[in-house]
């Protein structure tokens, strides 16, 4: 059975956080620089529908495409360093898979038959998996399947695989990551957990085509024969994945290794081109030689797991890049920030970013992170509930609405500046019900968002319930607080600034998901530039 489309699968092996999606982006960027397109889905054995209802402690940020989806922070990656967007389609879980499967049987489908895993769920799952493929747009899709082999949740998601890979003959291949520790006490690296990892896939009746193994040292000539003979490979696909200063390194030490190659020659595809890899090459020079440093306090409440502000953080680098400034991000936990030490924590920093967030946990402490930035005029860049601070520590110390809060905190506030959307009031559900995804915006000519963007129409993702009441507009706009981004259907405030301040900017929706490699985001470049100056000043 032939097919248009090739499919390759990146299974993980020994430990997870192995960093399957890097690799898999990291591939997907030298094939895609060699003239295929290319796109990368993630399969999530959880049965949560996606991860909108989970805490960041748990799985890190949540992501959001422009379709609305709330999605794995992997498709993050995926998007960051091949510059296309990523869709629902994207990113499936297990209860996605479950779900489907039920409602078909519940309208009998399955004509009376008894619903299974095999053929019914991996049916489902090798379905999900080729709706990129039967676009017709892409010429090669890359899989990955979250966890490790020999998890019982990951289970049904290697049989499909194994089930494509025997239906699909010469169009699926297999490429398994693994972990080939060194012991520091016998002083070498051990190859026996990847024996034991490509072992339990082959258990399982799936063999890897190609082995990525991760290492904190290199792989000798030696070891790769071991490797080889033992896991059933051709010696050149044993590819070592050493470890980087930084991920978007990964792609040059994969081409160093020649994945791209050998992916391309199993797969049975013409190498086309060799990579053009000169503009990543010219931002990762960038990364590596700045020409000045600046610090920046990102304030949020789940600052001890850096994931959970992962796309914030990889804005930073890339607008960083373009600056040709390296951005150190000095983590400041909100709950720890009061009016006593404020000053202190903050004193000394180029820029400050609230960020986003949800629940009253901390909620002071960002305010009282606004109120130091808007009165010491040091740029201020506030991202969802982070612009929504900013709302409410202007009106409680600039308008004196000292009761001044969000009804999502205080539901009988006095002055609710911030409050509930209307098409959210009668919604008792809590996943997927949020306004999520791409919608437009109309900038104010001269704003300082517009001259960042060079334009004054643009289209910006969301995930929020709450929004800044325009009961209060002409108050707020009368003392200096001006609303410069608006929805123009809705009227919906998506930008506020303080004109008389150096830079300081709120916004509701989310930049930092739509910023890559290719295109860093205007807002945060326009933010970098202004910590820069500052720091000059």
């Amino acid at each position: 059975m032939s097919n248009s489309t090739k499919y390759i699968f990146v299974t993980g092996g020994v430990t997870s956080s192995l960093g399957k999606g890097i690799i898999s982006a990291s591939l997907a960027t030298l094939l895609q620089s060699r003239g295929y397109s290319v796109t990368i889905q993630k399969l999530d054995p959880y049965i949560n529908i996606d991860p909108g209802t989970l805490n960041p402690y748990e799985h890190g940020e949540c992501f959001v495409t422009d379709d609305g989806a709330e999605t794995d922070l992997d498709l993050g990656h995926y998007e960051r360093f091949l510059n296309v967007p990523t869709s629902q389609a994207n990113n499936v879980t297990t209860g996605r898979i479950y779900q489907s499967v039920i409602e078909k049987e519940r309208k009998g489908e399955f004509l009376g038959k008894t619903v299974q895993v095999i053929p019914h769920i991996t049916d489902e799952i090798k379905e999900r998996i080729q709706i990129l493929g039967n676009k017709g747009t892409f010429d090669i899709v890359i899989t990955e399947i979250g966890g490790t082999v020999g998890d019982i949740e990951s289970l049904p998601y290697v049989e499909a695989v194994r089930q494509m890979v025997w239906e699909f003959d010469n169009d699926c291949i297999v490429v398994h990551l693994t972990l080939i520790p060194y012991l520091s006490a016998a002083g070498e690296l051990k190859t026996k957990p990847t024996q034991h990892s490509v072992k339990q896939l082959l258990e399982l009746g799936v063999q890897p085509d190609i082995l990525c193994c991760r290492t904190e040292h290199p792989l000798g000539l030696d070891l790769r024969k071991k490797i080889a003979k033992f896991c059933n490979v051709s010696m050149n696909a044993v590819i070592e994945s050493i470890d980087a200063k930084t991920i978007y390194e990964v792609p040059f030490l994969m081409q160093e290794e020649e994945l791209d190659k050998v992916v391309l020659e199993k797969l049975g595809l013409p190498t086309k081109s060799t990579a053009n890899m000169s503009k990543w090459k010219k931002f990762i020079d960038r990364i590596n030689n700045p020409k000045t440093t600046i610090n920046i306090g990102l304030v949020g409440k789940y600052v001890e797991l850096k994931d959970s502000y992962k796309s914030i953080s990889e804005s930073f680098i890339h607008a960083g890049a373009e600056n040709e400034c390296q951005v150190n991000l000095v983590w400041l936990h909100s709950e720890k920030l009061n009016s006593n030490n404020v000053e202190k924590k903050l004193s000394g920093l180029d820029g400050i970013l609230v960020a986003p967030g949800f629940g009253s946990r901390g909620i002071a402490g960002k305010i009282e992170a606004v109120r130091y930035a808007r009165e010491n005029n040091v740029p201020f860049f506030g991202i969802c509930l982070g612009m929504q601070c900013a709302v409410i520590e202007f009106a409680r110390h600039v308008l004196g609405h000292e009761e001044a809060h969000t009804t999502e905190i205080s539901e009988d506030c006095p002055y609710p500046v911030i409050s509930m959307m209307e098409e959210q009031k009668t919604i008792s559900n809590m996943g997927g019900t949020m306004r999520l995804g791409a919608y437009k915006c109309q900038l104010k000519p001269g704003s300082k968002a517009s001259k960042a963007y060079n334009t004054d129409k643009i289209s910006e993702r969301h995930r929020h319930r709450y929004e800044f009441n325009n009961d209060f507009l002409k108050e707020f706009e009368a003392a200096g607080m001006i609303a410069t981004g608006k929805n123009p259907e809705s009227g919906l405030v998506e930008v506020i600034e303080i004109p008389e301040h150096p830079w300081f900017v709120g916004a509701q929706f989310h930049p930092e998901y739509k910023s890559t490699v290719a295109n860093p985001h205007p807002l945060f470049v326009a933010f970098v530039e202004a910590a820069i100056t500052n720091k000059k000043n």
